[in-house]
């Protein structure tokens, strides 16, 4: 049976998005096949503003602000999935409380840079969909414990100018690969998917999250982010970033395509039961002169969500 989702206090400016035929409990089985793509409208947008997707004063400025932030968050939640080696000592009690400040530091040094180690020796698959021109896949190419990184977006001229832009960087030779294509196409497994910033922008949100679990290995990490439904997104979103500051050009957002972080939450509870693990979810804000901030209140405005596959 389908929930009930409550009324956006916006009423008719923020309309609850249709979702729920996509994120209703009923088994995949029983679904009737959905699309992951987006509509006609968003990749006609999205293909008009491909031509300054790399400017950094241009459109996408917002977002390559952002991708700062994005990218500290992937990396804090890779390195929480690993503990130090038998060879670092970890104290058994709390160390900052007990011991003076320069040996408690000196500890927490040491296995940092030993987690760190770890990881860098990994090699990880990683399939960043809904890519756009490659902000994201072109920062995770770059990171050592990658091994490649896929990029596919749906819209041609994105794939154009992310192509053109890595490369001009012999470093990605080898390491990033972008494509036109649905994400239920995609072949193979991998570590890592990311879901950044697409989610708002697609039809079936649902879909797109049910094959990108597909698309996991079991031990890999789906990372989310998008925007709630409430007063704040639209605030800031649409009415600051779009229609006073024209930070953003109009009609990249529609406040009744955004999605609640709880929402994602009870997907997942519902689709994926004793299947995942939900690693971190944090709200995120963009305050002028200070750039992006992380905060602890994930129900409101934008957030960033990294779901573990247990089995």
């Amino acid at each position: 049976m389908l929930r009930t989702v409550t009324p956006s206090p916006l009423k008719n400016a923020v309309r609850v998005p249709q979702l729920l035929t996509s994120f209703g409990r009923k088994n995949c089985r029983e679904r009737q096949p959905m699309s992951t793509s987006a509509s006609q409208d968003e990749m006609k947008h999205f293909g008009e503003l491909a031509p300054s997707w790399w400017d950094f004063w241009g459109p996408q400025r917002i977002l390559h602000k952002m991708n700062l932030k994005r990218m500290d968050f992937i990396q804090k939640t890779l390195q929480k999935e690993y503990q130090a080696g038998s060879g670092t000592y970890v104290p058994g009690f709390n160390h900052q409380a007990f011991l003076p400040k320069q040996v408690s530091t000196a500890i927490e040094q040491e296995l940092e840079q030993d987690i760190r180690g770890q990881l860098h020796s990994q090699k990880l698959q990683v399939l960043d969909v809904g890519c756009g021109g490659g902000i994201l896949a072109e920062c995770l190419a770059r990171l050592p414990f990658v091994a490649n990184v896929k990029g596919i977006d749906l819209t041609p001229e994105c794939i154009e100018i992310a192509q053109s832009h890595a490369s001009k960087d012999p470093i990605l030779n080898g390491k990033l690969s972008y494509e036109v294509q649905a994400l239920e196409e995609v072949e193979g497994v991998y570590d890592l998917v990311t879901c950044l910033e697409m989610l708002e922008h697609v039809d079936h949100p649902g879909e797109i999250l049910r094959h990108a679990w597909k698309k996991l290995k079991v031990g890999g990490i789906l990372m989310v982010s998008t925007i709630n439904r409430d007063p704040v997104s639209w605030f800031t979103t649409i009415f600051m970033a779009e229609q006073v500051l024209k930070l953003v050009p109009r009609g990249t957002h529609h406040a009744s395509k955004y999605i609640n972080s709880e929402e994602i939450i009870e997907w997942f509870q519902d689709e994926c039961k004793g299947q995942h693990q939900i690693l971190n979810c944090k709200g995120v804000m963009y305050v002028p002169l200070n750039g992006w901030i992380e905060h602890d209140h994930s129900g409101v405005g934008n957030y960033f969500m990294a779901i573990k596959k247990t089995a």
